[in-house]
């Protein structure tokens, strides 16, 4: 058999690399002679560099320091692939495990903003970022602060940064914001959220952020004023992504929103690669009623169906029916999920064995 083995990382857990490593093992224990081929992906949240670095060699790091989501410098880095693209991971700079304690109301993206500066500044001729895993909920203000954008209140001084203090917004000041790069600016989204509503960045997302009723309903009231300050589509597809980034990055900077997991799947080959597979191993960390809208494991199961491959999901928990021709959960394998993420090599390992068997029974 012809296996691609194509997993998204399992967050909190292992990487996608580490991941797709790991169900090779278990698969090759089982059938030594089959080809397998290792893709690991990721859909513009966390890790999705170190996947595009593992698929571009001529790519190169670029390391600095940078504001991290709350009062603290982090250490972060932007990829630069051949042809002068730059890529920034909000994660890196803005994302929630960069908090020891979540801070919903004050917690922004101006690191991300650093990062794509010191992007432009080396001479990219366009940027990709990715937005997903976000600590903020700022609509973009604190990144698009850091590149020149001012927001300021009724006495014509800037707010303080993160999405609590936009209730007080009383006008924005573009005139000072860099120009996005020659050949543009897209936006890798891990969700399909609008801004506003209750699929938006505050009410959807808001919850895993550490933000109380109370602070949802403050943010979306903020947010729902900077819409009407900044103009755009709040309503577009993406927008909500990374606490309202996307809307942000589109709004004032004529970024493009695409989800993240179709692209990334483009750039690291997917498609080619089940041109002649047999099945394609796809996985994550948790498989519920979001895996198949703009996730990996959705992303692999509908172009695995146009190529006719069958399709296996390995995933740490599943708390839905996974539709696809086979899939393992790891929790269910070790026991529990605190087991399954304390030896994710052993039990992903254990989970391609089992897939082994099963596929060609």
């Amino acid at each position: 058999m012809r296996v691609v083995i194509a997993p998204d990382s399992f967050k909190g857990s292992i990487g996608a690399a580490a991941a797709a490593r790991a169900i090779a093992a278990g698969w090759r224990a089982a059938r030594p002679d089959d080809t397998l081929i290792e893709l690991p992906l990721a859909d513009g949240g966390e890790g999705t560099l170190a996947v595009l670095a593992a698929t571009h060699p001529g790519s190169r790091w670029h390391h600095l320091v940078v504001s991290g989501p709350g009062d603290a410098l982090v250490k972060a880095a932007w990829l630069e692939l051949t042809g002068a693209v730059g890529v920034v991971e909000l994660a890196a700079a803005a994302g929630l495990p960069l908090l020891d304690q979540l801070i919903p109301l004050d917690a922004h993206s101006y690191g991300v903003g650093e990062l794509v500066g010191h992007a432009l500044d080396a001479g990219v001729r366009r940027i990709m970022i990715t937005l997903g895993g976000s600590a903020c909920t700022d609509g973009g203000t604190g990144l698009l602060a850091a590149l020149g954008a001012r927001f300021l209140d009724k006495a014509g001084q800037p707010l303080p940064l993160g999405g609590g203090a936009l209730t007080r917004l009383a006008a924005v000041d573009l005139s000072g914001l860099r120009t996005p790069p020659a050949a543009g600016v897209s936006c890798l989204t891990d969700v399909r959220a609008p801004l506003l509503g209750r699929t938006g960045a505050a009410a959807a997302f808001g919850p895993q952020k550490g933000a109380s009723p109370a602070d949802i309903d403050e943010l979306e009231a903020g947010l729902t004023l900077l819409a009407e300050l900044l103009g755009g589509d709040p309503a577009e597809p993406g927008a909500g992504a990374a606490g309202g980034c996307g809307y942000g990055l589109a709004a004032a900077w004529g970024a493009r929103l695409v989800p993240g997991a179709d692209q990334i799947a483009a750039i690291a080959g997917l498609p080619d690669a089940l041109a002649d597979a047999d099945l394609v191993v796809t996985g994550e960390g948790r498989y519920d009623a979001t895996s198949l809208t703009g996730k990996v494991v959705g992303t692999v199961r509908t172009i695995a169906g146009k190529a006719g491959v069958p399709v296996a999901v390995v995933a740490g928990s599943m708390t839905a029916p996974p539709l696809t021709d086979y899939s393992v959960a790891l929790a269910t394998l070790a026991g529990s999920p605190e087991e399954a993420m304390t030896e994710p090599v052993r039990w992903l390992a254990a989970a391609a064995r089992q897939l082994a068997v099963e596929a060609v029974s």
